[in-house]
């Protein structure tokens, strides 16, 4: 989740390091909804829109944006507006880094995306607090309670259990309580120190070199994702981010 990428950013002092100059950055998927029609974006404003399926996400070109990214270029991110449902003229620029935080809910969902991460992290939260906070995120937005119900029942919850929580299988690490598990936390801020530092594990060092994971280690307790992708040095964490 979003909350967890920035509570990572924040542990390791990058927040306040200039845009330029930081060694790791977060990535959103939510940077890459499709451009709708006229039609769609109708029926976005009136909450009948499903932005939690697989094809509302445009994988072209968040595939190639991170494969730039993991080849050290600077690119051109798209900007969203979550008020309009429209992808903005205006793109935030991202410079390289040696760790990108990718964060989605459905960043597993795609095996082409997914195979590029080497570290893929499942943030595993409550089913109430997912509701609580999509509640007051959406009404900031300008929406009304009952539109966010009805979107919820219709398209968020039926999106998260079928295409959402199945790929929980692929997280070599599981996060329970979000945020709020601060060990798990720390103990991913203290190993993406280590890929700064160029001390990888054995067994990160064993999935860099092709030979395959070598087991998955949930931390202690329990849904949402997250994953770290490498080219030399340059390294890649994801994280789950909230639904749309």
């Amino acid at each position: 989740q979003s909350t967890v990428c920035e509570k990572i950013m924040e542990l390791l002092g990058q927040n306040e390091v200039d845009r330029r100059q930081r060694k790791v950055l977060i990535l959103s998927q939510d940077s890459f909804y499709k451009v709708l029609t006229a039609d769609q974006k109708a029926k976005a404003l009136k909450g009948q829109y499903n932005f939690d399926h697989p094809d509302a996400f445009d994988n072209d070109l968040m595939h190639t944006t991170l494969k730039n990214i993991v080849e050290g270029k600077t690119v051109e991110v798209p900007t969203y507006d979550f008020v309009t449902h429209s992808r903005l003229a205006d793109t935030t620029v991202v410079y390289p880094a040696d760790v990108v935080l990718f964060e989605g809910i459905l960043v597993f969902y795609s095996q082409d995306i997914r195979d590029m991460f080497h570290l893929r992290l499942f943030v595993d939260t409550d089913s109430d607090v997912r509701l609580s906070r999509r509640v007051l995120r959406d009404m900031k937005r300008g929406r009304d309670l009952e539109q966010i119900l009805t979107q919820y029942t219709t398209f968020v919850k039926p999106a998260f259990e079928e295409f959402c929580l199945p790929t929980k299988k692929y997280a070599d690490v599981i996060i329970p309580r979000g945020v709020d598990n601060m060990v798990a936390i720390n103990l991913i801020v203290q190993h993406i120190q280590d890929i700064l530092n160029g001390d990888i594990c054995k067994w990160q060092r064993g999935a860099m070199n092709g030979h395959g994971r070598t087991y998955k280690r949930p931390f202690p307790e329990q849904t949402e994702s997250s994953s770290v992708l490498a080219a030399g040095k340059r390294s890649h964490l994801e994280s789950s981010s909230r639904p749309h």
